[in-house]
């Protein structure tokens, strides 16, 4: 395997180097680019972030979980990359330094790439873009007035990659590199029909999309992978194509661009993904692993069940469908044939009735002790259709058909709701675990579905919106 891209604006080829090695690790190790930081070694603190850049598209991301064949085609900037070629700082790094928006200075580095990226993208969502950079110093205060006070300033033209550029780079690989399966046991498939193959192939192998899961497997867990399917090369299976009666979702979208996608259909639905993990994570993480991993607490399957979705599966070349909510059938077990992947999820279009609550200990980077997504039609004052789901709630994430069947038919009041509740407990028998025991999640769900009719009749619901 070769892989090509840019650091700091210089070409590196590697030829088959360790397929788990994280970028971190090669940077520190092996370049002496040690700015870029190790703090938690998970994709949580931020310390380790970098600006990489691809065709369309500039991102901030943790070199921690990301492994080096991910980066073939890309462009990375460390913090040794961000100022101007004459010396001169970026601005967000005059900012931080006009603001003291550094103190004891290891968090910098990352504050800075992710600063730095945002300001390529012109976005102004602060506290959003810098939810998974971790500062125990300076409160964050400083550091925010940093990131305002740059957002006048001229954009860096010298971080820019063009277009051509990237084709450069990628000029000069061995002949068929991912055109056709591989006979090694890393594979890096230019195609999902070479990915069909070689999984049906070697269906023990490891599928990495976008490694804000698996990476954790090699800098946690220890775990070896033996055999691995890099999927970033995988264009075909990036794409989102909207049809006459659907929205199809490729596997390899990642968690920032279903959030774009969703922005005019369903905003409910998009605030919680603002609430996915971090910025650098949903920039890597993909819907299709969100779905694949089977976790019971995982933010995007509650929705989209809620949503009506199905998903798309390939095994070599036959393909099949089936609703999201029956994939999931128990904890760790999915209605996945062995060498089976997930190609792509279809989302119905719809009228929006979409409500999704996620309740985490922190607003930002948590994960889930319940997440609740409620669809429900009313008409002429009467529910004529309720789909509802959750996560947390169940050793998968699950339908509350219980709670569906007795609002279904009823009148669309305060009166229904309360007859509803007592269904919670035909439908879920929660665990009690480090986030929240099983009484509060019980109580939590019954009371997101009390919020989804208080915020119909416009009472306000959301603590973050009620003023004194």
């Amino acid at each position: 395997m070769e892989i090509t891209f840019l650091l700091n604006g210089e070409t590196v080829r590697l030829t088959d180097p360790d397929p788990t090695q994280t970028l971190l690790d090669w940077l520190r190790t092996k370049n002496g680019l040690t700015g870029t930081k190790e703090g938690c070694n998970e994709g949580d603190c931020g310390a380790c972030t970098v600006m990489v850049s691809e065709p369309g598209r500039i991102t901030a991301l943790n070199a921690c979980i990301l492994f080096l064949p991910q980066l073939h085609g890309r462009a990375i900037h460390t913090v040794e990359g961000i100022a101007s070629p004459d010396g001169a700082l970026h601005p967000v790094q005059q900012a931080m330094v006009n603001h003291h928006g550094s103190q004891c200075g290891f968090c910098t580095p990352g504050f800075v790439t992710s600063m730095a990226a945002a300001h390529q993208n012109g976005q102004t969502d602060h506290d959003d873009r810098l939810a998974g950079n971790l500062c125990r110093c300076t409160g964050y205060a400083p550091i925010i007035k940093a990131a305002k006070a740059a957002e006048t300033e001229v954009r860096a033209d010298w971080l820019d990659t063009p277009d051509f550029i990237f084709t450069e780079i990628l000029r000069g690989g061995p002949e068929g590199t991912g055109a056709e399966p591989p006979t090694g046991p890393v594979c890096a498939p230019q195609t999902g029909d070479v990915l069909a193959a070689f999984y049906a192939d070697n269906p023990d192998a490891t599928l990495i999309a976008g490694a804000t899961d698996v990476g954790l497997w090699v800098t946690k867990h220890l775990r070896d992978l033996p055999k691995i399917a890099f999927l970033n090369r995988c264009d075909d299976l990036k794409q989102i194509d909207e049809t006459g009666d659907s929205l199809r979702v490729g596997a390899m979208v990642t968690i920032d661009r279903l959030y774009d996608a969703m922005q005019n259909r369903h905003p409910s639905f998009v605030e919680m993904l603002r609430r996915f993990a971090s910025a650098q994570i949903r920039a890597a993480a993909t819907i299709g692993g969100n779905i694949a991993n089977g976790s019971p607490i995982g933010d995007t399957p509650p929705a989209l069940i809620a949503l009506g979705a199905t998903l798309e599966l390939r095994h070599r070349d036959t393909r099949r469908t089936l609703p999201l909510e029956d994939f999931f059938l128990d904890y760790g077990k999915q209605d996945r044939k062995p060498g089976e992947f997930v190609e792509a999820i279809r989302i119905p279009k719809q009228a929006d009735h979409l409500k999704v609550y996620k309740l985490s200990k922190r607003f930002d980077q948590d994960i889930s002790a319940v997440l609740g997504a409620f669809n429900i039609t009313i008409e002429k004052g009467i529910v004529t259709n309720s789909r509802i789901a959750f996560g947390g709630m169940a050793g998968i994430p699950k339908r509350a058909r219980h709670v569906e069947a007795a609002l279904t038919g009823q009148p669309w009041a305060g009166a229904t709701i309360t007859k509803a509740l007592p269904a919670f407990e035909q439908d879920f028998t929660p665990m009690s675990d480090m986030r929240a025991s099983a009484g509060y999640r019980l109580s939590a769900a019954q009371n997101m579905l009390r919020r989804v009719w208080h915020e119909d009749q416009g009472t306000p619901a959301n603590v973050l919106e009620v003023a004194p």
